[in-house]
């Protein structure tokens, strides 16, 4: 059975101008590292922060830690790739209040320019940006989507209660959108909650629910719930290895171990188990 690309558990964010917290990302336990250059930068500091992360980039050791970096949009955007987009261990870039798929063509050629191979992650961050998820998720590039639920917020207007039942809609618009486009699930969006863990806990389980396969953290100590949240266990892992076996003939319907019907459909759900298993 061949070996199932891996999906994120959990991405930590981290200031670009800050080489302290850069040199200690690596050992904070998250699958992924959002290095900013974007809001996490003043603007008089972002050519500081450029240099800073490109430095950084020119040094990491060999490590299983993807890494991406948070560019800004607009004119800066080019500053940004001619800085870090040649980096042979950076995984990709995520483009910050990303409107429309225009601007990842013109992502796309940058990126070529420095011979980057780099994948892309659009962050969704206005109503506009949502309506548009289909068309910005089948754009050059694309690997997920991600919401920017502070933006969004202040864009629609919404005060989200207890349970945030208010970004419903939006947020199982993402997942289908992403579904639609073929491209890997969107990992969660951030919560500001690092203090009460048990309730950032419940929040990442209702988000795992919507179909979110990983949750973006912005403090360290957010990294071990989203990973304890969206690893399978070791009861689903056997199952989905099993059920792969069986039907890795190419089979397209059957009947699993149990007299359970199994189609495509659950067999994508099972590579979905076998992609955050670490």
């Amino acid at each position: 059975m061949a070996e199932q690309p891996r999906l994120a558990r959990s991405a930590l964010y981290v200031p670009g101008d800050a080489p302290d917290k850069l040199r200690k990302a690596l050992d904070r336990g998250a699958d992924e590292l959002i290095v900013d250059l974007e809001d996490a930068v003043a603007v008089d500091r972002k050519e500081l922060a450029r240099d800073i992360v490109a430095t950084w980039l020119d040094g990491l050791p060999d490590t299983e830690t993807t890494i991406w970096v948070r560019i800004n949009p607009g004119a800066p955007m080019a500053e940004d790739v001619r800085a870090i987009g040649g980096a042979a261990n950076l995984a990709g870039v995520m483009l910050a209040k990303t409107e429309s798929a225009e601007e990842l063509v013109g992502l796309d050629g940058l990126l070529a320019a420095e011979g980057s191979h780099a994948r892309v992650v659009p962050l969704l961050e206005s109503a506009a940006a949502v309506l548009r998820a289909l068309e910005i998720a089948s754009g050059p590039r694309v690997q997920r989507l991600q919401i920017g639920e502070a933006d969004l917020r202040a864009d629609i207007g919404v005060t989200t209660g207890p349970d945030e039942r208010e970004l419903l809609h939006v947020r199982s618009h993402v997942v289908l959108a992403s579904s639609a486009a073929g491209i890997a699930p969107p990992i969660a969006p951030v919560s500001t909650e690092f203090r009460d863990l048990d309730a950032f806990r419940a929040s990442t389980e209702a988000l795992a629910r919507l179909g979110f396969v990983g949750r973006a953290c912005i403090h360290p100590a957010q990294v071990a719930v989203a990973n304890e949240v969206f690893t399978p266990s070791a009861a689903e892992v056997e199952k989905a290895q099993a059920l792969l076996e069986r039907f890795s003939g190419g089979e397209a319907v059957g009947v699993d171990a149990d007299g359970r019907f199994v189609d495509e459909a659950v067999l994508r759900q099972a590579r979905l188990v076998l992609a955050r298993t670490r």
